[in-house]
Order: structure tokens, then sequence, then C-alpha cells
């Protein structure tokens, strides 16, 4: 079967070339000596990454590589050994490749990092390469949920901005039964199946992990159009050492700012207009949220704002959140910015929440706004001493979403087990194995000790 799926491939190479291969087809490609390779490289990579060396494509444990580089280069993968790069047949001599498979049993759902060897030291590579495991990819007989148009929705509590979402609707959604709810900031860039959270939110609701739930992708929004909008277009902040666009600035606001104003936007408006076309849980207990950077500490801000009867989520996925200061004291009344959260946690009284926060030792060092990779060890220090259900997931990475996508079902795992639709809540406790955890603490990697 296997050897007729390659014949059939290598029968429609003329006709793909020009297009972008998958992983699959580009690996099949070099192990078949084809000489179409060298247009498959172009048309699926783009030119300053296979010059930057930082050009790949990944399936599950199955990645491809592919570099412009004068001489022969070694590829590294972690700390494995370097893998020779053959030479990519043609009329030029400065293209290579690689084929590398990593460790299926315990590689995926997780980070790796590669560079490349060459005369005189490394070249090129990244620190977020993600090796997704087979939850992430639809599993055969795994009914697909489906994605709405885009929708638009036009705010009164932000006076007039205009924010667009997309609802997800899984194929076992019954009218008769009111369905568990997850809200996604920055929607628009988990909506597509491609970015992989869609087939593994369709897996896991067949396989029972967790509920069936409708998911609402929403983007942040904007005021562009709004009565009394300026007309320029960039705003400069602290002390225009950048430069913001309107739009970037209405992200911030809604996203960094610490109060209830945007919990209020969802329940009030998104979801009391979503609530007119499927029958939703009302109960904290059956509702999650989740982000990354900004809109990761909007996920934990939207859980933690209203409490008791007014609570809206239970379950929080923040990855690589921003929990700096980015907005901080810019409005009246608002003393609180993003930075203050671990101590908010340490001094105001219990949530009934579980967090799971993902950042990397890599993430930003921001001159204004301060140090993600601290922060986020902050808060999971804060939550552990306060005796909440959380998990940290550290790792190498950068400010990327990279390894919040490759561990997207583990995380959905952990924030939903033990999830029973015959409940309404549960209180949250912590569990005992990371009761017997020391805290986190940080060492230095990246200077020689004194």
């Amino acid at each position: 079967m296997k050897k007729l799926a390659l014949l059939c491939l290598l029968l429609t190479l003329p006709a793909l070339a020009a297009e972008k291969l998958t992983t699959p087809q580009l690996i099949a490609l070099a192990q078949s000596n084809n000489s179409g390779l060298r247009a498959a490289i172009f048309a699926a990579f783009d030119p300053k990454d296979l010059i930057a060396g930082t050009a790949w494509s990944g399936h599950g444990p199955d990645f491809f590589f592919a570099i412009q580089y004068a001489t022969q280069p070694a590829l590294v993968i972690d700390k494995n050994d370097p893998i020779p790069l053959k030479q990519v047949p043609g009329p030029e001599t400065n293209l290579w490749y690689a084929v590398a498979r990593l460790d299926p049993d315990t590689a995926l759902g997780r980070l790796h990092a590669f560079h490349y060897q060459v005369p005189g030291g490394s070249y090129g590579g990244i620190l977020d390469l993600p090796a997704f495991g087979p939850l992430s990819y639809l599993q055969p007989g795994v009914p697909s949920g489906q994605i709405s148009e885009k929708l638009t929705h036009t705010s009164k509590i932000y006076d007039g901005m205009k924010s667009n979402y997309w609802i997800y609707v899984p194929a076992q959604y019954d009218p008769k039964t009111p369905a568990a709810l997850m809200v996604f900031q920055d929607g628009g860039g988990y909506k597509n199946r491609d970015a992989r959270f869609l087939d593994a939110i369709d897996n896991l609701i067949a396989q029972k992990q967790i509920p069936v739930m409708i998911c609402v992708f929403i983007n942040p929004g904007s005021i562009q159009d709004a009565p009394g909008t300026p007309t320029y277009t960039q705003v400069s902040a602290h002390a225009g050492r950048f430069h913001r666009t309107l739009d970037d600035a209405m992200r911030s606001t809604l996203y960094d700012t610490v109060s209830d104003r945007y919990v209020r936007f969802l329940r009030d408006e998104i979801l009391a207009e979503v609530a007119t076309r499927y029958n939703l849980r009302k109960d904290a207990y059956s509702r999650a949220i989740a982000g990354a950077s900004s809109g990761g500490i909007c996920a934990f801000n939207a859980a933690w704002q209203l409490t008791g009867p007014e609570a809206q989520f239970s379950r929080v996925y923040s990855m690589i959140g921003s929990f700096t200061n980015i907005q901080w004291k810019e409005q009246p009344g608002i003393p609180d910015g993003g930075q203050d959260y671990p101590d908010k946690v340490l001094r105001e009284p219990h949530r009934n929440i579980h967090v799971w926060l993902q950042d990397g030792s890599n993430d930003m060092e921001n001159p204004n706004w301060g140090s993600w990779p601290l922060a986020n060890i902050r808060m999971a220090n804060a939550l552990k001493t306060r005796d909440y259900d959380f998990h940290l997931s550290f790792g190498q990475g950068t400010h990327n979403g990279s390894q919040g996508a490759a561990q997207f079902p583990a995380a959905m795992t952990w924030l939903w087990r033990g999830y029973s639709p015959d409940k309404t809540e549960e209180t949250y406790v912590q569990d005992p194995a990371e009761k017997k955890e020391p805290y986190f603490r940080v060492q230095i990697t990246n200077r020689s000790a004194d």
C-alpha cells in the first residue's frame, strides 16, 4: 500500500512541483531522488528562510530541512549527533537538505531546537521546533466539527469597537443538550486546520477526554471606524520608543488591562450573541478560556475578575502569558498592571480556578515591560503558595506559540480532567503530587558562575 501511494505521488509530482508540498510529500520526493526536489523546495520555503538556515517542515516525528549554503552543513537537533546534509541535484551546488525522524515515544508534544554546523561554528536554526503528537492530527473515523463564517459584532461596552469572531461547532453537538464552552483570544490564529487546534479538539471530543464544546475564536476589536476616533494611524507610547497602530493599541487595552471590562464584554455581548444561536452551559465549571502572550494574561484576567455566582470561566490556558508591565496606571481608577498579578494571587481572596501556564526560558526581556520568563515563574510560585490547582510547562522556547500548540492536547486533557456534565461546580484543589514538588527556582545557564 505504501509503495502504491509513493508511486501515485511520483506520477503527480510534475504538476505539484510549483505547489507547496506537505512534509510527507517532500520526504518522499527526497527519498526517490526525483529531479523535482529543487523546485519543490523553492515552492515550499521562503528564500529568506533558506538563506538564513531556518527553513523546515514537520509532520509528527518526521521533519524535512533545507538550506542554501556555500559548503556542506551538518544538522544538529537538540543535542543529538550531527547529520550531514545531502546536496540537492541540479545546476547549483549550494542547496542542501536533510530528512530526520525524532523518537516518537519521547519527542512528541513538545519543542525542540536545531542549528547547523558549518566551518567556523554554528549557523541558522531555531529554538521553537514543534513536534506534534497523533492527537494534533485528525484521526481516522473522527468526525470534523464546523467553523462558521466570520461574524462581526459592534460593541457598546467598548464604544463602537468592531470585533470579528468565528464559532466552532463539534459534530457531536445536540441543540437539546447545553454544550460546554471555550473562548480563544486572537482567535483567527486558531481557527484554521493547519494550526492543529481544531483537529485536536475533534479528537479529544471523540475520545471523551473533553466535553462536547462550542468554541469561540475572537480577534481583538478595531476602533478605526468608531465615532470620534482620530484619523491618524500611528500612536506613540512610552517616550516614543516604539509605535503602535490603533488596532495594536486596542488589543493591548482589551487584553493587558487588569479590570473586569473585557470579561463583561464577553459575557454581555459576544457570548450573549452566541447563545442566540447555540445552547450553551452557563456555569463557570463548564467554561474554559485560552490565549497566548497578551491573550494569555487576558484569559487569566477573565477568569480572575468575576467571582462567585458571576464567575464566567474556571479553566485557563495561558501560553507565553504577558504578566508584565504593558498596561499599568494608564487608566484612571485602575492601579494594577499585569506585573502585579503574582502579588494579587498572594494577597487577594482565593478564586476557584485552575490554570495551565506555559512559557520558555528564551522568552522576551523587554526594556519597557519586563521579563516574560521570570513573570511566569513568579505566577507559578504564587499559585503554588496559595494552593491553586495549576501546572507550569516551562521549556526553552522564545516568545512563540509553538510549544503551546504542540502541547495543546495534553493541556486540554489536564484542564478538563474529571469533568462531568452532571455537575455545575467543583472546588479545585492542588494535586497532591504538585504539593510535594519544590518551588520553581532560576538557574543561570548562559553565563559562567562567579
